[in-house]
């Protein structure tokens, strides 16, 4: 897999010497469990799999490219470049610029860029109609793309669903950057929803078999279907595509069941799995899936609480909090000052969108266990920040050094 270049202050010595060395004694990826790390009285559990992943590294590297080689420049990042405060911050620090906010309200008017202005795509991608609004104004669109390739591939499959007759059920949450590219990509070729979960996939699969009256459908998936949608025609035929960041378990379940409603329903007429609902497992992101499987992973070691790490608007690292928490005590931050002392925490509730703040949330035992991961806009540095600051609490601080010199070679 290519390698990108990525600034050093995003990097961690110590943990690319792990993540290596796993790799190397496991270049199948087949070994999910975690990575211990014992420092005496307190012992890390670090998941196989997380952190950045092939996508965010590549954003990264064309924003931080784009600005050395375009030092005379308007630049503007059309939105987040990635879900991580430390990185937006970074390119802030820099002189770019957003364009609008995660939701797509304007921050600076599109009407004030010049055609000699860059404007990067971030790695959630963008819609057709911002590219071709973008273009009108004589903005070099695909220069400074960063779109996943794992969300592009989300997009060509669609198409390729829609030359074959297929409608596209989209599995992301309705709001988010990606979901929005991708309904926009995909609702240019098909027929096109988005649901948000289960729930709304059962509500769909009634209007699929008719169970429920099709006129209702237009209010309850209001501003999620595309342009000319007919809940009597469009739904004989579907695809299911996600979000690249949902829980992969949940885009194959919804999938699942709505491949075994549509098979009860036309098992009278003799028709084949094919005839009506087309397989895309192969479109779930690698990572996504990698972070998910190894957190799961790390759930089977008996732990005093978990730690995960990331931007509190991730999609990805959200849905690695809703796994840990479903075991043990999870504790959201986005940065070691989140850690306050040993006694007191400050983390995300993402059920409440807002911060909690606990206390006593050190065990008073030794040694004791802690699970650590991270999402996929993470920088490592910062995984490697917490595991350092939590260590000193419980006077680990030579053994956390030993700990770099036993990887140092690695």
């Amino acid at each position: 897999m290519k390698k990108f270049n990525v600034p050093n202050i995003y990097r961690s010595s110590l943990i690319s010497a792990i993540k290596e060395r796993r790799k190397q004694a496991d270049k199948l990826k087949k070994d999910f469990s975690p990575t211990l790390l014992d420092l005496g009285p307190i012992q890390f559990y670090l998941a196989r799999h997380f952190g950045f992943c092939y996508g965010v590294e590549n954003a990264i590297e064309i924003a931080f490219n784009t600005i050395e080689q375009n030092p005379d420049k308007n630049i503007f990042l059309l939105s987040e470049m990635i879900h991580n405060p430390q990185v937006n911050a970074t390119l802030l620090e820099k002189g770019l610029r957003f364009l609008q906010d995660t939701k797509g309200k304007e921050l600076i008017p599109l009407d004030s860029l010049q055609p000699d202005d860059i404007v990067i795509i971030p790695a959630f991608g963008t819609t057709l109609e911002m590219e071709a609004t973008l273009r009108a104004k004589g903005i070099a669109v695909e220069k400074y793309n960063t779109t996943c390739p794992f969300v592009e591939k989300v997009w060509n499959r669609s198409a390729q669903l829609a030359e074959k007759g297929y409608s596209i059920v989209v599995h992301g949450k309705p709001a988010h950057e990606e979901t929005r590219a991708t309904f926009s990509h995909a609702g240019a070729n098909t027929p096109t929803v988005v649901v948000n979960d289960m729930q709304e996939a059962i509500v769909l699969g009634k209007y699929i078999t008719g169970e429920t009256e099709p006129e209702g459908f237009y209010e309850t998936f209001k501003g999620r279907y595309s342009d000319g949608f007919d809940v009597k025609r469009d739904l004989k035929r579907i695809g299911v595509v996600n979000q690249t960041t949902q829980l992969a378990s949940d885009t194959q379940a919804i999938a699942e069941y709505l491949r075994q409603l549509m098979t009860r329903h036309y098992a009278a007429q003799g028709l084949a799995d094919t005839d009506f609902f087309a397989d895309t497992r192969d479109t779930l992101c690698y990572a996504t899936n990698d972070n998910q499987t190894a957190a799961l992973g790390m759930l089977d070691t008996p732990a005093d609480f978990a730690v995960v790490i990331g931007g509190y608007n991730s999609s990805n690292t959200t849905h690695l909090v809703e796994l840990c928490e479903q075991k043990l005590s999870t504790y959201f931050i986005n940065s070691p000052e989140k850690i306050i002392d040993r006694n007191t925490i400050v983390h995300y509730n993402f059920h409440q969108h807002t911060e909690l703040t606990t206390t006593g949330f050190f065990p008073d035992k030794s040694p004791f266990k802690i699970l650590i991961t991270s999402g996929a806009s993470c920088p490592d540095a910062l995984v490697e920040a917490v595991m350092e600051k939590l260590a000193s609490f419980v006077n680990a601080s030579e053994a956390w050094e030993q700990l770099q010199l036993d990887y140092a070679g690695a």
